[in-house]
């Protein structure tokens, strides 16, 4: 049963990081009108139907969400009642260079959490990510101010990180937090077994998100065709690294449409990588 999806509200980011896997697909992808309001109304429908006791909601996807604060806003105001109640879980994950006081203090009424994208150390951060280490801890800061503890994190894994691991390890000690580490996928990719072997040595020390069918990206099982859906630019796919293949159904197509994906291939495996294999 589908109580997890991810919507991906633009394509546009205000950063160009060299490693984005998302930029080497552009070609591939075309923005098209997706009602978002309809895949909310779906996603209530259903909670309701069969009685689903929590729902996550990710908004996040192609592009930097913040760039479209006040239609994200809008969204999470039609799903209010559900937040408040603790039966919609929502999330997003920003770069953190446009966050502000009004926004944080939107997200923390409303119980919506906000993970930032950090890659450690700031010689590896500013590398990929437009020297951006700085302004992204200056928000960092302004989020604890706020909502009384640190952010949860999201570190994108490459070569440099798997090089400086202690340095990376020690530097998200001093949060205390929860971290994502996600694999470089796309033309910097590192293999799945040695960013495994850093997952086990971070999470000796750090309370790193693991487990379970969600993305062999985070450390989990492949999760492509169960229970969580990715949406893009008016259609719904297995998931977010598989936007340039076909599509499953429309973004407005109710979950119980939704034809199964039965799909038959190790699931220790990323689905998209095994197809190019």
């Amino acid at each position: 049963m589908t109580d997890r999806i991810c919507i991906s509200i633009n394509n546009r980011c205000n950063l160009a990081c060299e490693y984005c896997h998302f930029h080497e697909k552009k070609d591939n992808i075309h923005e098209q009108p997706m009602d978002v309001f309809k895949i909310l109304d779906n996603v209530k429908v259903s909670i309701e139907k069969n009685k689903i006791k929590l729902f996550k909601i990710g908004f996040v996807g192609n592009g930097e969400p913040l760039l479209d604060y006040e239609v994200l806003k809008e969204y999470l105001l039609y799903i209010a009642d559900y937040l408040k109640d603790g039966r919609i879980a929502a999330y997003t994950i920003s770069n953190g260079l446009l966050l502000n006081r009004e926004m944080l203090m939107f997200f923390k009424e409303l119980n919506v959490n906000v993970g930032f994208s950090i890659d450690g150390i700031q010689e590896i951060h500013d590398k990929y990510r437009c020297n951006t280490h700085a302004k992204v801890m200056e928000k960092v800061a302004l989020y604890k101010e706020i909502m009384g503890k640190y952010p949860s994190m999201n570190c994108t894994v490459g070569r440099d990180v798997l090089d400086k691991a202690d340095e990376t390890i020690e530097f998200f000690k001093q949060f205390n937090n929860r971290i994502t580490f996600s694999r470089m996928i796309g033309k910097y990719c590192i293999a799945l077994d040695e960013f495994n072997s850093f997952l086990d040595k971070a999470a000796e020390v750090l309370n790193v998100r693991r487990g379970g069918y969600d993305c062999t990206m985070y450390g989990g099982l492949c999760g492509a065709g169960m229970n969580n859906y990715f949406y893009s630019n008016g259609n719904i796919y297995i998931c977010g690294n598989c936007v340039d293949l076909p599509p499953i159904g429309k973004s407005d197509t109710p979950f119980d449409e939704l034809k199964e994906v039965s799909l038959m291939f190790n699931r220790n495996k990323c689905y998209k990588e095994s197809l190019c294999e």
